[in-house]
């Protein structure tokens, strides 16, 4: 087994969900099949789109899941799907180039410049070093190594701590237990705690610290929100941890959303289970009539997922 780079799109000609599957060509059959076990690392490149002249991409590592499984397209002759499971956003998005750092030693060229051959390939095998290192970076917050980067800058954040495991000399990252190292990682990535702790703060960042549905932002002493990160489609239900499947609630409304009192249709309209709920509702919500998401379209409640709470959470 060894780790490899998925590199996705955001308005792809294949039939990707990175929450559940990466849809490929042939070409990349030997890469993925060498990776079914291990973890992947999802990257967006440069072009959001097929079109050679689109730009917008953020050029960055986004996420991390665990590939389960090959399977052949049934539709498409010579096309496949890697099937994942344990997908969580990281809550640093991870340029691919820090200083003069580059987190994949093969797109670095003998002279420190990118190798754009080896960019241009749309899945990479990976180190165990250089996934760890990623890791480190995507979920430095949750780890403790740097504070939580918020969009509203006057909340105050602990000082900066070390990660276990890794040194920096100068602009280079050093890796010190590799094999211990990726051990205490994957035992990271699997548990809840830990799960549960980067889920809510990709969300909460998404969503600038407020609820979805009343608009309300409330910041207390310490720092902290009140919103909490809910998921559309539940974990026990295979449900991802993904920001597209979550949104920043706060605790009244996520409780009526678990339970079905509210939802969400695809064209982010809320829906209200009138009989259910009593008709001071609507001072709750402050005259909202939609849901608030977020700007980036990447980031806003997937339709798979909130068809899924319509269709068996709902009682509307």
């Amino acid at each position: 087994m060894t780790k490899a780079v998925f590199t996705t799109k955001s308005a792809s000609s294949y039939d990707d969900l990175p929450e559940v599957r990466y849809h490929f060509p042939k070409t990349y059959l030997n890469q993925v099949e060498r990776a079914v076990g291990d973890w992947i690392v999802y990257y967006e490149p440069r072009r959001s789109s097929n079109d050679p002249a689109s730009r917008g991409g953020a050029q960055v590592y986004f996420a991390t899941a665990r590939l389960v499984r090959v399977a052949p397209d049934p539709t498409r002759a010579d096309h496949f799907f890697a099937e994942v499971e344990d997908y969580l956003q990281f809550t640093r998005p991870v340029h691919f180039r820090e200083g003069s750092h580059f987190y994949e030693s093969g797109l670095e060229k003998p002279d420190g410049s990118t190798n754009k051959g080896a960019f241009g390939r749309a899945v990479r095998n990976l180190s165990d070093a250089e996934y760890d290192l990623i890791w480190a970076a995507g979920f430095g917050h949750i780890i403790g190594a740097e504070p939580r980067l918020r969009l509203a800058p006057d909340i105050p954040e602990a000082p900066l701590q070390p990660i276990p495991g890794f040194s920096e000399e100068g602009s280079k990252f050093i890796y010190d237990e590799p094999l211990e190292q990726d051990r205490r990682i994957i035992e990271q990535l699997t548990s809840r705690p830990f799960r549960d702790r980067a889920f809510a703060a990709a969300v909460k960042d998404a969503y600038l610290d407020t609820c979805a549905m009343c608009g309300v932002k409330i910041i207390n002493g310490g720092g902290r929100s009140e919103v909490q990160a809910a998921h559309i489609r539940p974990v026990e239900h295979r449900g991802p941890d993904s920001v597209r499947n979550g949104m920043a609630l706060s605790g009244t409304f996520h409780w009526m959303f678990d339970r079905g009192l509210i939802s969400v249709d695809d064209d982010y309209r809320l829906l209200l289970a009138k009989d259910r709920l009593p008709d001071t509702i609507d001072r709750f919500l402050g005259g909202n009539e939609r849901l608030l998401v977020p700007k980036r379209p990447d980031l806003r409640p997937h339709p798979k997922f909130l068809a899924w709470h319509r269709s068996n959470v709902f009682k509307g």
